[in-house]
């Protein structure tokens, strides 16, 4: 395509004011911008170029003005009979009123109805919403439209934390969360049949009775991971019964987020065209116009890379005790079996300021404990001007007043610093509790995984922190059955555990992950040595963790209690410093949110319990 077309369609996606400031920039710049346009389209965001034009030499850096949402030009004219003849029912009724209390809404926006090159369709629900929002229709008139979500989060915490800023953007705009097991109300039935004996079997009594059909959420969000194998192939198996329902003429808006939906892009819309949104991880917080876009008729697929902004929402929490707070965005590292840097973007690093603000608000809403979360943590501030440490970063969030505890994943040892163990042994609200993952224990594979680290700096980090933090936890991440990875190289490995003793390591057999080098190899190993490594790996994993809990027999510690025991009601749960679940008798009306000193008297692999207790932490 030449440059001349691709400028004029980056026009025409802009609004007034970017129009403006393009023709102000064509005026003195043209000559450099359309050379640009024509021989560096391939060149990434932040480059700087040296041009030539009548006017002199400039230089011209490559800036993400604008989110470049990539609006698909077709409308999705799916509904079927049933579906145009049920909208026309509940148009005609909203029409006339009909004693109901609706407001009869005087524009098309408001009624749900697009128009599109001089013809109109029926709407959805979620174009009333949208309408609304745009009109600033009150909370009372949005919620008579009862449009609910459900999201499905798979993943890490990263993901986790998306979720939450997700759900914190649908319930500014009115759309509730679909309550388990909620039902339609009385007009909308259906006939459940069910049969009776009597004490001898020989007489049967059949019985139809109409019952409320169970509600179904009105948007389905799936955030998703790209990490394990088979991730593709999960999302499009979730997918298949919401697609269904769309087939046979049910209002329903289904959208895919996260990692894969950044890796996949517009061929999740191939696969799947019922799909209306396809927003990858750093469009969490922009849902909302996304979804004005969906309901303007649109399919929407926003995967392009883009600076992430500021929420001024607030993220619909999971707990009321603990809460996640993303620090920063995006990994710069390109470890060949890894697809995040390609689903998450690169390194973009909050500021200080917001961090701690957030982190303020959420100390004074009663949460106690806070999960500071990257996926790279210690490159925190690299990309600043000037640039900023993570240890810094700890003590500074540390010492917010009223905060319990703090956390933070995911370290990298190649960035972890001796100074951020340092700054966890000098914060007093910094739990003793370290995530490193080191991948493996052989130099060679490590190298061939492009980590930029070796064992000998993962132990190095190891030493200090036993040596500032004796009794600290540490917990890491593994693979096996990596690309050319020997006997002698997995025996590295299991070393490297036996010197540490994890308190426990999350293990995984190395799965090709797409658009990742290592998954082009020849030298790939047999399915059968891969899961043969994973078996001998994990009996150690086991071992370590029943040893490491061991120690706590007898010892008095301070549990911060979080939710109900769901398997003994009459229990609760909360976690130690060294983030160990403990289990003990307690009301959690009454203890929740609390800190708690419990005498453990019974110590398992992955968790322990005890009773309550006046002595002091041991």
């Amino acid at each position: 395509m030449s440059g001349s077309c691709r400028w004029g369609e980056w026009r025409a996606e802009r609004g007034k004011k970017a129009r403006e400031l393009l023709d102000t920039f064509e005026t003195i710049f043209s000559t450099a911008l359309v050379g640009f346009l024509k021989f560096n389209v391939g060149h990434n965001i932040s480059d700087i170029l040296m041009m030539e034009s009548n006017r002199g030499v400039h230089l011209v850096q490559v800036v993400d003005v604008m989110v470049d949402v990539r609006k698909l030009s077709y409308i999705k004219a799916r509904n079927t009979k049933k579906k145009k003849k049920k909208k026309q029912q509940q148009q005609q009724q909203l029409m006339e009123g009909e004693g109901t209390g609706v407001k009869v809404y005087s524009n098309d926006m408001e009624l749900g109805e697009q128009k599109v090159g001089g013809t109109s369709r029926q709407g959805t629900k979620l174009a009333g919403i949208m309408g609304g929002a745009l009109l600033e229709q009150s909370e009372e008139e949005v919620a008579k439209l009862g449009l609910t979500y459900k999201i499905e989060t798979m993943g890490c915490q990263m993901n986790s934390a998306d979720s939450e800023r997700i759900e914190g953007q649908l319930m500014s705009l009115g759309i509730r969360p679909l309550i388990d097991d909620e039902r339609n109300n009385s007009s909308d039935e259906e006939e459940v049949t069910t049969t009776t004996e009597n004490n001898d079997g020989l007489f049967q009594e059949t019985k139809t009775i109409r019952k409320s059909k169970k509600k179904k959420p009105d948007i389905i969000i799936l955030n998703t991971c790209s990490i394990r194998d088979h991730a593709e192939q999960k999302v499009y198996s979730y997918l298949g019964p919401h697609a269904k329902r769309k087939r046979d003429g049910e209002d329903v808006t289904i959208v895919v987020a996260g990692c894969v939906a950044q890796q996949e892009g517009q061929s999740l819309l191939r696969r799947v065209p019922e799909i209306d949104l396809v927003m990858g991880p750093q469009y969490a917080n922009r849902i909302g116009d996304l979804l004005e876009d969906v309901a303007n008729g649109n399919q929407v697929v926003a995967t392009e890379a883009s600076h992430i902004m500021e929420d001024s929402t607030k993220p619909r929490r999971q707990s009321s005790v603990c809460a996640w707070v993303n620090v920063i965005y995006g990994c710069n590292e390109r470890c060949t079996y890894c697809i995040v840097p390609t689903t998450r973007g690169v390194e973009q690093s909050r500021p200080v300021e917001s961090i701690v603000d957030e982190v303020s608000e959420l100390v004074n809403q009663g949460f106690k404990e806070v999960t500071l979360l990257g996926q790279n943590i210690d490159a925190y501030g690299r990309d600043m001007i000037p640039k900023r440490k993570f240890s810094d970063l700890l003590k500074i969030v540390g010492s917010v007043p009223g905060l319990e505890r703090l956390r933070f994943v995911t370290s990298h040892p190649r960035y972890m610093s001796l100074g951020v163990v340092d700054a966890v042994a000098d914060t007093p609200t910094a739990c003793e509790y370290f995530h490193i993952p080191f991948q493996s224990g052989s130099n060679s594979v490590l190298k061939a995984m492009g980590r930029g680290h070796t064992r000998e700096k993962f132990l190095q980090i190891v030493d200090r922190v036993r040596q500032r933090l004796p009794d600290a936890a540490i917990t890491a991440d593994v693979i096996v059955g990596f690309p050319g990875e020997t006997e002698q190289d997995f025996l590295d490995t299991l070393d490297i555990m036996e010197k540490v003793k994890f308190d426990t390591v999350n293990t995984a057999a190395y799965s090709p992950r797409p658009n990742t080098p290592a998954a082009d190899w020849d030298n790939q190993l047999s399915e059968e040595v891969k899961q043969d490594r994973l078996h001998r790996i994990n009996e150690l994993v086991l071992q370590h963790a029943t040893e490491r809990r061991a120690r706590m027999m007898d010892r008095v510690v301070e549990v911060l209690v979080e939710e109900r025991n769901v398997k003994v009601p009459t229990q609760v749960m909360g976690r130690t410093t060294h983030g160990y679940i403990v289990y003990f008798d307690g009301d959690i009306d009454e203890l929740r949110g609390e800190l708690v000193n419990v005498k453990i008297d019974r110590c398992e692999k992955f968790y322990l319990a005890g009773k309550r207790t006046d002595e002091p932490v041991q």
